[in-house]
């Protein structure tokens, strides 16, 4: 497995990392945490370095789970866990933002003991809270940081101002935004120009579409409950019809490639730019194999710029996340 460095801040990982959450929260189906921890040492095994955990996944169960699956190997990877909800320990309720000074410290104390590490390698901010200045976040990083309980510091779907204002207080290491083919919204809200100015990685989520580029889902593909999909614009049956023809291009240069369409479009994101590392989930390890193998899948320049051209042409159809959700992202 190559690596990459997120931005300047030296943090070498894994060029694709295992996103987390889909293994017991988000979907319709979890594995059970036994053969969570299984695919996670897998992964370990295949070269994979950079995991991507939440205190809200679960909430608590998944960075429990990574944890039990990475202490054997805890000193040969990256851990990377979120803050930024308010969620009640006993119910499990999750009740809107809380990015207080306060609650950050009270999550990272509880984050090291779910994953069981002395140290939290990237903590971010899951969301920006609205109601706390970005600098009073960043600050509380920063004395987390300066005790040995943090050692980077990373913001989840920011805007760029925010970035500016946070790295000026705490060097911000890397920010996880959604990056893919048809998620593109990086290239033109400022996000791609404050990471190269700036010497701060990108962590791409849902580089697959949340799973549609892989061409796995069509208009009668069915959802089923408690699969956080079924509220998202981009996957009713009228969307998913119309947005096929994108998929129908990452299958063309798949075949010319002898690769897959989720390769194609994990190995167009490692095109990007060498700061950037996507992490996509999977449950299965035939999944995470075809994923892993996209680091081998060269694009020459042709193959970028006759990708670029033909994307360009394809509407994308349906917003990312109902309006509620997307009133959270990049401020």
């Amino acid at each position: 497995m190559q690596t990459r460095v997120l931005g300047k801040s030296g943090l070498e990982v894994s060029a694709i990392g295992l996103g987390c959450m889909g293994l017991n929260f988000g979907y319709a189906s979890s594995v059970s945490k036994e053969d969570g921890i299984a695919l996670i040492r897998q992964a370990v095994e295949r070269g994979v370095t950079f995991f991507d955990t939440a205190e809200v996944y679960g909430p608590f169960t998944n960075e429990e789970m990574v944890g039990a699956a990475l202490k054997p190997v805890r000193d040969h990877v990256v851990i990377a866990t979120k803050f930024g909800f308010a969620i009640d320990p006993e119910t499990k309720a999750q009740s809107g933002m809380d990015s207080r000074p306060e609650n950050i410290r009270k999550v990272a104390e509880a984050s090291l003991k779910r994953l069981g590490v002395e140290v939290i390698d990237l903590f971010y901010q899951h969301r920006v809270d609205p109601n706390v200045p970005i600098e009073d976040v960043a600050g509380a990083v920063k004395d987390l940081i300066r005790e040995g309980k943090v050692k980077h510091f990373g913001l989840s779907e920011p805007g760029a101002q925010t970035v500016r204002r946070a790295h000026a207080v705490q060097p911000v290491t890397a920010l996880q935004n959604e990056y893919s083919l048809w998620t593109r919204g990086p290239e033109t809200n400022g996000i791609l120009e404050a990471c190269e100015e700036l010497g701060i990685g990108l962590v791409a989520y849902s580089p697959l579409g949340k799973g549609f580029l892989t061409g796995a889902m069509t208009k009668d593909t069915k959802l089923g409950e408690g699969d956080f999909r079924r509220i998202l614009p981009r996957f009713t049956p009228e969307a998913m019809e119309r947005n096929q023809a994108l998929v129908d291009l990452l299958t063309r240069i798949a075949t010319e490639k002898n690769a897959t369409p989720a390769q194609v479009a994990l190995a167009w994101l490692l095109a990007q730019k060498p700061w950037i590392v996507p992490i996509p989930g999977t449950t299965k390890l035939h999944r995470l194999e075809e994923n892993l193998a996209a680091a081998q899948v060269a694009l020459t320049a042709d193959d970028l710029a006759g990708i670029q051209s033909a994307a360009a042409a394809i509407p994308v159809e349906g917003q990312r996340y109902p309006e509620r959700l997307m009133a959270t992202i990049g401020l």
